[in-house]
């Protein structure tokens, strides 16, 4: 569980319950689509969030915060996805979540503060459960911070959703950019219209081993042609018992003839998802420079053709985006079967 100078007071627990009690009352999922999103700004630190009601087709009771510009356009990329979602793909979204889950999937730790508050459920979809999604994690129990985020998003639910029942222009502002945002003015939540423009481009700060790619630059021009790709392990790891479990990442590099893997590296997205994609340039060059040097490198994921893109530019190789990797497809398979057959 969050550990405790993170964890959210017992009254700030009380709340959630009581305002889940509300929405089960309220059931907006009988009017609001998933994608009938509005805004909130937190009071105290000024940050976004989206909301999404979820449920319209029973499946899954929820409120979902998005958490800013990122976690928004991940929403409408999700949303675009449709069945070709992937769980890789949902699990770099920033998002809080509070649901209705049934018995079975409500955690000791989650029935630790329903006894303490001396609440009782029954029934399927009846337990309210409250969990962070962090890029690249297991989803988790929140902290403090994120319980304020579901508490503000929870009244504004219940204040939005009766008004868009009865005008359901109340979420249709001006351009596809403008969104309705909750907004507290001393104590007192408003309306207001805020154009939100979702943004493609990722600032990372790139790292490099300069040696490395000099050395690089002697070996060119190059002779292989190399697949290389960057994908989220099934399995989450656990460093330590009370810590947020992740999902590490393999990057591997393979000869396109020969099928031949010239490098495997797992990285990890501690303490942060864009910490570990600065690493990715610095690794690859260290492993080209290794007597490698490629005339073409094909990939399939759009993040590391932007991530190489600057060092193909740089020492002269085609990079090619590709719809399928033969060799690394194929070595993904053997070691996926190796790993279960050692219950890994």
């Amino acid at each position: 569980m969050a550990t405790m100078k993170n964890a959210p007071s017992l009254d700030e627990w009380k709340k959630l319950y009581d305002l889940m009690a509300q929405l089960k009352d309220l059931s907006p999922w009988e009017w609001m689509e998933e994608d009938d999103i509005f805004g909130i700004q937190m009071p105290e630190t000024g940050e976004l969030g989206f909301v999404s009601v979820m449920g319209t087709l029973g499946e899954h009771l929820a409120v979902a915060v998005y958490q800013g510009v990122k976690g928004l356009g991940g929403f409408w990329q999700m949303h675009s996805q449709g069945p070709k979602l992937t769980p890789e793909f949902a699990l770099q979204i920033p998002q809080v979540q509070a649901s209705f889950e049934d018995r079975d999937l409500i955690a000791k730790e989650d029935r630790d503060v329903i006894k303490q508050l001396g609440l009782k459920f029954r029934g399927a979809q009846a337990w309210p459960q409250f969990r962070s999604y962090r890029p690249g994690c297991f989803p988790w129990f929140i902290e403090k911070g994120e319980a304020n985020i579901l508490i503000c998003a929870l009244e504004q639910v219940l204040e939005i959703a009766p008004r868009f029942k009865e005008n359901p222009d109340l979420l249709m502002p001006a351009t596809d950019q403008d969104y309705l945002v909750r907004v507290n003015n001393n104590g007192k939540w408003e309306d207001t219209v805020q154009q939100v423009i979702l943004r493609d481009e990722k600032i990372l700060d790139l790292q490099m081993n300069e040696e490395a790619l000099e050395h690089l630059r002697t070996l060119m021009p190059g002779k292989f042609i190399l697949e290389i790709d960057f994908y989220m392990m099934e399995e989450p790891v656990q460093e330590k018992r009370n810590e947020r479990p992740f999902f590490p990442f393999m990057l591997m590099l393979a000869d396109h003839e020969s099928g031949m893997i010239v490098g495997v590296d797992m990285l990890t997205p501690i303490p942060s998802i864009e910490e570990m994609w600065s690493e990715i340039p610095a690794i690859v060059t260290e492993k080209l420079a290794d007597d490698f040097p490629p005339k073409e490198i094909h990939v399939k994921d759009d993040m590391l053709y932007l991530l190489l893109q600057p060092l193909a530019e740089e020492v002269g190789f085609n990079l090619k985006k590709q719809p399928r990797l033969k060799q690394i497809d194929r070595a993904k398979k053997e070691l996926q079967k190796f790993t279960r057959s050692i219950g890994f």
